[in-house]
């Protein structure tokens, strides 16, 4: 946990050096006073970021007063949190980076919310992907959890994913598998992403742990959730490509076990956010 809280630490430097560069003119010229100010929420959506603006806080020796959690819903005229220090200058100089932390990760987590209320009913989870902005990825994927969502593979060495331009290296995918087995660690999985129902039943016969049925349409997509059902039924199923707010619903009905999309993330916007002084 310590090691976590230091890699924060140092992420939250760096936005920090960012902004203030070689210092905060501002604050160069004008005197520190006691000040107290408040986050005030002027739209709706799902709040993230408090994790990292905790960890900011003890930084630069800022105290808060949260008025929400992680993951809770917040609408127009609330007020999220309060924040005050000794030092006027020194809180106005952060002032930005809390409001970005707060903003980035809020709109992530508000359109996580989203795609997983749409498939509530349904046993089927929501997943994040790679495509993430560079530097950014375990801020952003943070952000997913607080919306409801669930991470995907982290990087290239917690799950071995074979894509269609991998497959276009190997000549005998079964052969292929038996060897890698004795080469990754015991507890990676191997997924293989198909475009159609002739390579999920070479994937299936290979041994794959995860069939990912990529840009199929609804009728191939039960039709692998059938051949799963009936002679493989120990091999998760997940559905990606293109996926929409309005298209979640009805592939989560197909079977599959979990529907993944990048545009979770890169598709979010920001909620209003302000900081005021009270």
């Amino acid at each position: 946990m310590k090691v976590v809280q230091m890699l924060k630490a140092d992420f939250i430097r760096a936005m920090v050096a960012e902004d203030v560069g070689r210092g905060d003119l501002f604050a160069r010229v004008s005197d520190g006073k006691q000040i107290t100010s408040f986050v005030l929420a002027k739209s709706e959506g799902v709040f993230a970021g408090r994790e990292y603006i905790e960890v900011m806080g003890k930084i630069f020796e800022l105290d808060f007063n949260w008025m929400i959690e992680d993951g809770e819903s917040f609408k127009k005229g609330d007020i999220l949190f309060e924040v005050s220090s000794d030092d006027s200058r020194h809180l106005l100089s952060l002032e930005r980076t809390i409001l970005d932390i707060a903003l980035h990760a809020s709109g992530i987590a508000t359109n996580t919310s989203k795609f997983v209320e749409k498939i509530s009913k349904y046993d089927c989870m929501l997943l994040d992907t790679r495509k993430t902005r560079p530097m950014l990825r375990e801020f952003e994927k943070y952000a997913v959890r607080c919306g409801g969502g669930v991470n995907h593979r982290m990087g290239l060495d917690d799950c071995l994913m074979l894509k269609d331009t991998h497959l276009k290296t190997i000549d005998d995918l079964s052969v292929f598998m038996k060897e890698i087995r004795k080469k990754i660690p015991f507890t990676a999985k191997i997924e293989i992403e198909c475009e159609d129902i002739e390579t999920v039943k070479t994937a299936m016969e290979a041994g794959a742990d995860i069939v990912m049925c990529d840009n199929m349409d609804i009728d191939t997509i039960k039709e692998v959730v059938k051949l799963r059902d009936e002679k493989y039924s120990h091999i998760l199923l997940e559905a990606s490509g293109n996926i929409t707010l309005e298209s979640v619903e009805e592939i989560a009905s197909t079977g599959v076990d979990a529907v993944s999309s990048g545009s979770i993330i890169h598709q979010a916007t920001w909620p209003d956010l302000s900081m005021k002084v009270k």
